[in-house]
């Protein structure tokens, strides 16, 4: 009842003949790279080194910032008195 029914003389499928218009353009293959773990750990650590050294270049920055504000502002009421 539920069977297919398939048809006693299959006929294949009409064979299709592509020609293309232009040549196609050679693909290259990029060369591969291979990244081990010891790559990644290296360019993690030196991530983390160089922003660790950025966050405490900032950090002196505006402390010495503040300082002169400050040492500025002292000399300027020394100046009035």
């Amino acid at each position: 009842m539920f069977l297919p029914k398939y048809p006693d003389n299959p006929t294949p499928p009409p064979a299709h003949i592509h020609t293309p218009t232009a040549p196609t353009p050679v693909r290259r293959s990029l060369p591969s790279v291979s990244i081990d773990q010891k790559t990644v750990a290296a360019v993690l650590v030196g991530g983390v080194v160089l922003t660790a050294l950025l966050a405490a270049v900032a950090v002196t920055a505006i402390s010495v910032a503040i300082a002169a504000v400050v040492l500025r502002s002292l000399l300027r009421d020394q100046h009035r008195r």
